[in-house]
């Protein structure tokens, strides 16, 4: 079950980022680490309503935010869609004792359902370019790869920009 994520959510979903990056560590996948993602940002996706979370038997074993505003750091990309009416996918986690089950579509699902609902004109997001299941399946998905971004906090690798046009 999909539900809006709030402040309790918070420590669960931390233990969910936290296990998904041992795990994409073990894989010699460096997408997330001590400065990402944080609590703070979990904090502001509640506080603005744009945490969702996915619920097994009571316990929250996934979380995606689908925000509003874009970040400064899209601001070069040449997106294919203008820079108005976007919804950006960030921060989707699923738990690695939960994954290989199609909780990442169904929360893809959702987005891009709430998104077309909402009347946005397109779905952004990115990620990892040295996570190929993540790139796989972002372009199964129809997902158009755009260009690079760099987070130095993060690696040393580009992260891939990707637009679905709905």
């Amino acid at each position: 079950m999909i539900r809006k994520g709030d402040i309790s959510d918070i420590d669960a979903i931390l233990n969910i980022t936290k296990s998904c990056a041992k795990h994409m560590i073990k894989n010699d996948i460096y997408q997330w680490n001590e400065h990402y993602p944080d609590r703070g940002s979990f904090i502001n996706d509640a506080e603005n309503q744009e945490l969702y979370v996915y619920v097994i038997n009571s316990e929250v074993v996934a979380c995606i935010s689908l925000c509003l505003h874009m970040d400064e750091v899209y601001l070069p990309v040449k997106w294919k869609t203008k820079n108005d009416n976007n919804l950006y996918i960030h921060r989707l986690a699923v738990h690695p004792d939960f994954q290989q089950k199609g909780i990442g579509k169904i929360l893809m699902d959702f987005a891009e359902k709430y998104g077309r609902e909402k009347k946005f004109i397109s779905v952004r997001l990115d990620t990892f370019s040295v996570n190929k299941r993540n790139l796989k399946f972002y372009e199964s998905r129809g997902y158009e790869r755009l260009e690079g971004i760099y987070f130095p906090k993060q690696s040393e690798y580009p992260f891939y920009c990707y637009e679905l046009i709905i």
